[in-house]
């Protein structure tokens, strides 16, 4: 398999996705907020069945956040690495990552083979 060697701009270009997305992500996270606090039990005001519903949209919020939070600590490393120029190498087993990869997942550490162990092995 032949992989394709990263260009400057195409680096450039992944960057400039990874931003896009982190600003993005950062925005949704502070619109979320709110919706991700603890629920009030307050029986007078709201019927049991209301606060189930409550309580498990908030329990939603909160996974959600917590996989938002989880995408922009990858995404702020990806970045960190185009800046020390590491980006597009595996950070498991040091071979470049397939370009198709980092255009779908430009946020990505690892290569697919090394991806894929460890999502066996994990």
């Amino acid at each position: 398999m032949t992989i394709e060697l990263l260009t400057e701009q195409t680096i450039s270009n992944l960057q400039l996705q990874l931003v896009a997305q982190q600003q993005t992500l950062k925005l949704q996270l502070l619109e979320s907020d709110d919706a991700s606090r603890p629920v009030t039990l307050d029986q007078q005001s709201v019927g049991r069945i209301s606060r189930i519903d409550a309580i498990q949209q908030q329990q939603m919020a909160t996974a959600n956040r917590s996989q938002s939070i989880a995408l922009l600590l990858q995404i702020d490393t990806a970045l960190k690495r185009i800046e020390l120029d590491q980006y597009g190498q595996c950070q498991i087993c040091d071979e470049p990552i397939a370009l198709a990869r980092l255009q779908a997942r430009p946020h990505t550490p690892n290569c697919i083979l090394c991806q894929s162990k460890q999502e066996v092995s994990g």
